[in-house]
């Protein structure tokens, strides 16, 4: 079986500060990280593998090894009994993970003469009045809509999509304590499916909400579980103190607050999650977008230019990177605000609301010295974005556009589309976009579907990054390993067979470390269940024929990285 190393050039080791402080509220409160700086003990950079050129990428580095090379067996699993001749815990195969129940995603060719048109419409069902749509992602084989208005009571509808210009309903479910959610995620906690969104606790009044957790085991008739009320959460004011967006790395979430900083969920029991901690930030910042891959955090601001990484190597307890806390900056060194994020890793999208809208990149190899990497200015007001292979596709209100970014400092506007209502979302999946407007919709059209490619998506996944990055030492114990992906994965084909820890150099089967893995978009996060031991190197391996795309292409090739933890 080949193996492809992660590798990439070395960069400098991050400094990470340790000033996190008390504020009056008796929240953590993180400040300006380049004061007080020491070594976090995690000397880790940029994981991209990507090696395509003309695009202002690093050299990836990336390598295949030879049948022949002396590497782990990749059919075997860990836990050290000891004992000679014990086979120990060996893998399942990376491709055992049972299918999905749906088809997957669109399967349906098109003309050139029918790209960009809108070919139907989406509906939430009985409900669905409000018709306020936001992203839609796949699970199981199926397309999930949340749908919601931002005062609260919602639903959750399942499509097949095999033919996406007759989309059929084929599950649905509503809580009146589900809000607006522009971002969920999924994990697998014991034997049932969890995805969280955003909550109220009742709609209108707004009084208290935070985060939402729901149970999709059961695509026909998803339930929701659990609704975690977040301190200062109030609501009508959409921007201020109500959660923005939530991230799923479990057994943890990570909630964007707005005013109120970045909360901490501790959602080890799905159906009981409870606050951990709450973080502010000084000064304030209007926390809207979160992603974390491996130990590393993103959270973006809403409606402003500011952007901070943090270190989450001790999983409750966020620190700063020095350098990580930036306002992004246009091509003539002017701060720029953005609507909305989105973050593969290796790169930055912003959608930009002020002075003529279009899309910002910036590279984000290492974290701690991130630069301008392209713009376009489209006079559109950006909404939220989303990268798919080498193009992002954004919400610009009055319309949405699709932009190709494969020749990095150029970005060029390939396609303009349209859907009435205010045109905040576009999200693509496999060869066909759908368009979401959050008000003003035509009654049962908040959603349309609009092909961007002629052929339905045949190409494997491609890594984009991977953190704690190829050969990191003094890795903390604690840490969790994440990857980034060129597109979104399949949830239920991240699982233990696809997504593999272990000591280097060892049979895998006598020392594989069991976990949580979570999926949200194109990230795929793993979890040990228990501190790493100390000073030992360790393999993640992401085997041949495991994780899958929304249409059902496998990872082409054995992908491992290895780092090394502190001690």
């Amino acid at each position: 079986m080949v193996r492809t190393s992660l590798w990439v050039p070395r960069l400098a080791a991050l400094a990470v500060v340790f000033t996190a402080c008390a504020d009056s509220s008796g929240d953590d409160e993180i400040g300006d990280p380049d004061v007080g700086s020491e070594e976090s003990g995690s000397s880790e950079d940029s994981g991209e593998s990507s090696s395509e050129s003309g695009e202002g990428e690093a050299d990836s580095g990336t390598s295949e090894a030879d049948s022949g090379e002396d590497t782990p067996d990749t059919g075997e699993d860990t836990q050290d009994t000891g004992e000679t001749g014990d086979p120990g815990d060996p893998y399942p195969a990376p491709d055992a993970w049972g299918g999905t129940t749906g088809p997957g995603g669109p399967a349906t060719s098109f003309g050139e003469d029918q790209l960009y048109q809108n070919c139907a419409t989406l509906d939430g069902g009985s409900g669905d009045t409000a018709d306020h749509h936001n992203l839609v992602v796949m699970f199981d084989g199926l397309l999930m809509m949340p749908w919601a208005p931002e005062w609260g009571a919602g639903g959750i509808t399942f499509f097949d999509v095999s033919d996406p210009c007759a989309p059929q309903a084929v599950g649905y479910g509503t809580s009146d304590q589900m809000r607006e959610t522009h971002a969920t995620g999924f994990a697998k906690v014991g034997e049932s499916w969890w995805a969280v969104v955003d909550g109220i606790e009742q709609p209108l009044l707004g009084l208290s909400g935070g985060v939402q957790m729901w149970n999709v085991s059961n695509t026909a008739s998803p339930t929701a579980e659990a609704l975690v009320e977040l301190p200062g959460f109030l609501y009508p004011d959409a921007y201020a103190r109500v959660t923005l967006s939530a991230f799923y790395q479990a057994p943890w979430i990570y909630a964007a607050g707005g005013d109120n900083g970045l909360y901490i969920i501790d959602a080890s029991d799905p159906a009981n999650p409870v606050l951990a901690e709450q973080l502010s930030f000084n000064p304030t910042h209007r926390a809207g977008q979160v992603q974390v891959i491996g130990n590393l955090l993103m959270i973006t601001a809403a409606e402003g230019p500011r952007t901070i990484m943090l270190d989450v190597s001790i999983p409750d307890n966020p620190q700063p990177i020095a350098g990580g806390d930036f306002s992004i900056r246009d091509s003539l060194d002017q701060p720029r605000e953005s609507y909305f994020s989105n973050w593969n890793g290796a790169y930055g999208f912003y959608a930009i609301k002020d002075g003529g809208g279009g899309l910002l990149i910036y590279d984000l190899h290492d974290p701690g010295n991130p630069s301008f990497a392209g713009e376009n200015q489209s006079g559109g007001n950006g909404g939220y974005v989303f990268a798919k292979d080498k193009l992002a596709f954004v919400g610009e209100s009055n319309f949405a556009a699709i932009y190709d970014w494969s020749n990095l400092p150029e970005v060029e506007q390939v396609a303009v589309l349209d859907l009435e209502g205010d045109l905040d979302t576009a999200t693509p999946i496999g060869n066909v976009v759908f368009l979401s407007v959050d008000d003003e919709a035509n009654t049962n059209e908040g959603t349309a579907v609009a092909p961007y490619a002629t052929q339905p998506d045949s190409e494997a996944p491609e890594l984009t990054f991977v953190w704690p990055a190829d050969a990191a030492t003094g890795v903390a114990t604690t840490s969790r390993v994440g990857v980034s992906f060129d597109e979104m994965i399949e949830p239920k084909s991240a699982f233990e067979g696809s997504v593999r820890l272990y000591e280097t150099g060892t049979d895998p089967a006598q020392t594989r470390v069991e976990g949580w893995i979570s999926t949200q978009e194109s990230i795929v996060n793993f979890a040990p269940k228990q501190a790493l031991k100390p000073g030992t190197s360790y393999t993640l391996e992401l085997p041949a024929g495991g994780l899958v795309d929304y249409n059902g292409n496998a990872l082409a090739e054995t992908l491992t990285s290895t780092f090394t933890t502190a001690g």
